[in-house]
């Protein structure tokens, strides 16, 4: 039986959603939710055997809290999830998701990623609400669709879709064993 870690960093509670579904994928014996704004004894970190974290995205990658977190996790199994204003799939979500794996310690295997869109902070709303035409940010009609999308989630379908992820995570790490056990056994 392997032992899980979700941990989550969240700043509207985006992410901490994501995170308790995935929390409720896996069975009770096995798992363990952390939020990263608790203390934490690093050390534990060795007593798991894939550690699934979350965060929030600001400037294009992971927030500063996950940062910092990632780094600490060396030789382990990770699964990044992340959560953010922008369309999944997007350049700037899969990019942000190689920013957060550039931050891991050494000797971790990514297992999988996971991306959802979220409701985006009121007050970065606001700012944006007044910036000049030529910034990415600016209220075109692209980005004003995109953050009423934006506003109606994560949603029972990203939970869904969240819980399902994990379950695939799980099996693929069963085929990784069996790969592993069939190799030995020549």
């Amino acid at each position: 039986m392997k032992k899980w870690l979700i941990a989550y960093s969240s700043n509207t509670g985006n992410t901490k959603k994501i995170a308790e579904a995935m929390f409720q994928a896996l069975n009770e014996d096995e798992r363990q939710i952390y939020s990263l704004k608790d203390p934490f004894d690093d050390h534990l970190l060795t007593s798991y055997d894939i550690i699934a974290v979350g965060y929030w995205l600001t400037r294009g990658g992971p927030d500063p809290l996950a940062k910092e977190f990632l780094a600490k996790i060396e030789n382990r199994q990770v699964i990044l999830f992340q959560t953010h204003g922008t369309e999944c799939g997007s350049e700037h979500s899969i990019t942000a998701l190689a920013r957060a794996a550039s931050c891991l310690g050494e000797g971790c295997d990514i297992l999988g990623t996971f991306s959802a869109q979220g409701k985006i902070n009121p007050t970065l709303l606001n700012r944006r609400s007044s910036i000049a035409a030529d910034n990415p940010h600016a209220p075109t009609e692209h980005n004003l669709k995109r953050w009423e999308t934006a506003s109606y989630h994560p949603n029972q379908k990203d939970f869904d879709d969240a819980m399902s992820f994990i379950e695939a995570m799980k099996r693929k790490l069963a085929l990784r064993e069996e790969y592993i056990l069939r190799k030995k056994s020549k």
